[in-house]
């Protein structure tokens, strides 16, 4: 059984969404986008895709701040703020609610790739110099 397209005025709005999730959006502005009422919108918003406006928000900002645990050192509260939540402590619970553990205990379970990396930054720095020179060396003696 086939799916009916969704509605672009739908996707309008998920696309917002999906730009602007550090911004404080809220259900009328989505709605807004997709020129329906907030009730009507939260309706075929979730007739569509399978959730709220709110619950699509909330797991775009989580699934960033997952990122941002695994790419930085930013603290908790620092991602947070970068990805739109207003308070720490609800961030805390939604991302253990999603993920089945703190965002402190996800970024010690996956540590970055370069605390595996064992040689000195000076080796990979050379192993990573370009090997195609793409300039002419002078290979003749002054004054020759």
């Amino acid at each position: 059984m086939a799916h009916a397209p969704v509605a672009r005025h739908l996707l309008r709005a998920r696309d917002l969404a999906d730009v602007r999730y550090a911004e404080a959006l809220s259900v009328a502005d989505l709605a807004a986008a997709a020129a329906l009422s907030p009730a009507h919108f939260s309706r075929c918003f979730k007739a569509a895709f399978g959730e709220s406006p709110h619950q699509y928000l909330l797991t775009r900002r989580l699934e960033r701040a997952a990122a941002l645990l695994l790419a930085t050192d930013w603290t908790v509260a620092a991602i947070g703020v970068a990805v739109g939540v207003r308070s720490i402590g609800s961030f805390t619970t939604s991302f253990r609610r999603l993920y089945g553990m703190t965002p402190q205990a996800y970024r010690a379970a996956y540590p970055p790739a370069d605390r595996h990396v064992h040689i000195p930054r000076c080796v990979a720095m050379a192993y990573g110099r370009p090997r195609n020179r793409t300039f002419r060396e002078d290979t003749r003696l002054p004054g020759a």
